[in-house]
């Protein structure tokens, strides 16, 4: 394989007349319709972090209605990448856009009303209540801080009910247990209502019930037309729920496309050390377990 980024799969994505939206030059991808763009773009992205390279030569594109699910042994880049693609860290070389803006650079205020990120770990210093940091994820939409409209509130409450924490909405925060705060913070990101999602392990600590439906949300956000790149270590859910699945491997983009073919694909079995066997219950529900 080399330095090249694997496609174990053609992917299924729309296309613009017959000679495809990759076909078209600069100029005329910058008049089409935003649904018929890449929602994210990255280009021979690297990332240095302490003097070396964690995230090396990574291209790729997200589009409208994806969910691509990023697997990968542990520090191999995928946290680095995602925060790269948040704008907060800054690529060594190559591009990153996302819905055309480098997000490195924009204004936060302006990137974040089409960009939300969850971060792995989520520290609040002060007693908010649980609301109060859902409605956090409009500060790019309100007028000033702690102005929130009716809109506002409503975005909050739908988002918390669906991430099942309404009931928890006055209460303080930092009382949730660890994956009632995940659900919470799930919520913020969701009440942002950004065309993009960033999440770094959004299920990490949640019960097997609660994880399935906050990726089933993700899934239904997704076919809203938005797009999700959610960074995961659950291989059950990453393949029942990702239309795209990405293997990061010593910072490369090792192997991409159809999540069974990934997980099945001997660069994943490089990379994790064991063969992932994929199999199917006699409900027809996919799973994944180390062979």
């Amino acid at each position: 394989m080399g330095r090249q980024n694997r496609q174990i799969i053609h992917d299924r994505r729309p296309r613009v007349a017959s000679r495809g939206l990759d076909s078209l030059d600069h100029e005329a991808r910058r008049h089409l319709p935003i649904s018929f763009m890449a929602h994210l773009h990255l280009h021979d992205v690297s990332v240095a972090l302490g003097g070396r390279d964690v995230v090396r030569e990574v291209s790729a594109e997200v589009r409208a209605g994806e969910l691509v699910v990023v697997v990968g042994p542990n520090g191999a880049g995928k946290t680095t990448l995602l925060r790269a693609m948040a704008g907060l860290l800054a690529p060594r070389t190559g591009t990153i856009r996302v819905l055309g803006r480098d997000p490195a650079r924009a204004p936060r205020r302006v990137i974040a009303r089409d960009l939300a990120y969850l971060p792995q770990h989520y520290d609040l210093a002060f007693p908010f209540a649980v609301e109060e940091v859902v409605l956090l994820g409009r500060y790019a939409r309100q007028r000033g801080i702690g102005l929130a409209s009716d809109d506002d509130l409503a975005a909050a409450r739908r988002a918390m009910a669906a991430c099942g924490v309404a009931d928890l909405a006055g209460r303080r925060f930092d009382a949730l247990s660890g994956g009632e705060a995940r659900r919470a913070i799930v919520a913020q990101a969701l009440c942002q209502e950004a065309r993009c999602l960033l999440l770094d392990e959004p299920t990490a600590g949640l019960d097997p019930a609660h994880a399935r439906a906050i990726f089933a949300l993700l899934r239904a956000h997704c076919d809203a037309g938005a797009t999700a790149v959610v960074v995961t270590h659950d291989l059950d859910l990453a393949l029942r729920h990702g239309g795209m699945m990405w293997l990061i491997a010593d910072g490369r983009l090792a192997a991409r496309g159809n999540p069974a073919h990934v997980l099945a694909a001997a660069e994943t079995r490089g990379a994790f050390g064991v063969a992932i066997h994929v199999g199917a219950l006699p409900s027809g529900a996919k799973f994944a377990v180390p062979a």
